[in-house]
Parts: C-alpha cells; structure tokens; sequence
C-alpha cells in the first residue's frame, strides 16, 4: 500500500501505564513504513494519572494536524490500546485533537468489567479503590462509542489470561451497536504482548490491517 506522505500513524507501545514495550514501538513504525505509512513513537507520560497520557496524545494528534498532516491515525497495544481508543473515544476533545482511526491489538478496554488492574491502578490514582465506579466507567471504551466515533480495526489472542479477549468483544458489541465502521479478528493463542505476531497465527493481523487502511476515505472525517 501507498498513502500520501501526509498521512501520519501514531504508535502507542504497551507496557501497563508503568513502561514503553519497545517490541511495540520501533518494529511497529518499520512494519507500518512498509505499507506506505509514516509513523512516529508516542512516549506519554507513564506512572501518570489520568488525564495525562489522554492529553499528551490529543495534543500530539492536533500538532500533527496543524503541520499539515491530512490524516492522523493511532495504533496501540495493550494499555497503549486503551489510550489509543481512549484518543478516539473520549468527549470532551476538539474535532482536531481526535484520530481519523484507531487500531487495537489485545487492547485494555473496559476499567469496570473484567478491568486489567494495573492500568486501573495507574489512571485512577488514588480513586483506583474507591467503591464508586464512575470514573473507572467513564475510562471504559465500551462506554464511550458513539455512531460519529472513528473507525478502528481490533484484533485479541483468544486465550489471552493477561487482558482476556472478552475486552475486545465489549468494545467490538459496542462498535456495532452504534454502527461504527470497524473490523475486529479474534485469533487462536493464549499469549498476551505479540506485538506483530510472527509466526503465530495472529501474524495474519498485519496483511488484515494492511488491507483494512487501504479501504480508508481518502480525506479526513
């Protein structure tokens, strides 16, 4: 695939809100040249409560708008997939400050059902505890889709016991509820943090999101 050289990725590594998987960084900015694709590493700020690392990227989206980008899309992995649906999801923010797309890969999505702790732990702070759920809810994915959300790709290992798939299809049920354009794979494999997958059966993630970018709009939502 070619894009303009315009279209700008942003890429969110994993690593629970406490570190950066360098196997989701640089490996995901070469695999995503490949396709034609520019990409830069998005370091946010990590042991950090939320807003931060929301405000770091939106602002990074809205810089790369006004450098002239025509589309900014977000791929992250793990908790970097929560903050990556979160930029797409969250209300809020400007038009600018959001991704034309998002892409998940075993992503953290819901705080509340089944929620990964750790992350909870991190955005939360000291309300991580707190028996009132609703900021944990309003930090929930599967809460925040709206029919104007933007289009995102999903894909989860079935047997993941470190954010279990059911995270994926909260999002994924949420996705079609509302009718948002979106593509969600689940693979065989109980191992958590793959990144690009290779040879395992989710290494089929890469042509399927490859294919899915090229039928994009052209122009930014």
């Amino acid at each position: 695939m070619t894009g303009p050289q315009s279209d700008v990725v942003l890429v969110l590594p994993g690593g629970g809100y406490r570190v950066h998987a360098p196997h989701e960084a640089e490996p995901i900015v070469e695999w995503l040249g490949a396709q034609g694709w520019f990409a830069r590493i998005m370091n946010y700020p990590l042991n950090t409560a939320h807003p931060a690392p929301l405000r770091f990227v939106s602002r990074a989206v809205a810089e790369e708008r006004a450098d002239g980008a025509s589309r900014v899309g977000v791929i992250g992995f793990s908790a970097g997939g929560h903050l990556a649906g979160l930029s797409a999801l969250a209300p809020g923010l400007e038009p600018h400050e959001r991704p034309d797309f998002a892409i998940l890969g075993y992503p953290v999505v819901s705080l509340v059902d089944g929620p990964h702790t750790g992350s909870r732990a991190v955005l939360l702070g000291d309300d991580a505890d707190s028996p009132d759920d609703a900021v944990a809810r309003s930090l929930s994915l599967e809460t925040l889709v709206r029919p104007d959300s933007s289009p995102m790709f999903v894909w989860h290992t079935a047997e993941d016991d470190v954010v279990p798939v059911r995270h994926s299809y909260l999002l994924g049920e949420a996705l079609a509820a509302a009718r948002v354009p979106h593509e969600l794979h689940v693979f065989p494999g109980d191992v958590h943090g793959v990144a690009l997958a290779a040879d395992t059966d989710a290494s089929a993630w890469t042509s399927l999101c490859a294919d899915w970018l090229t039928r994009l709009p052209v122009t930014p939502r």
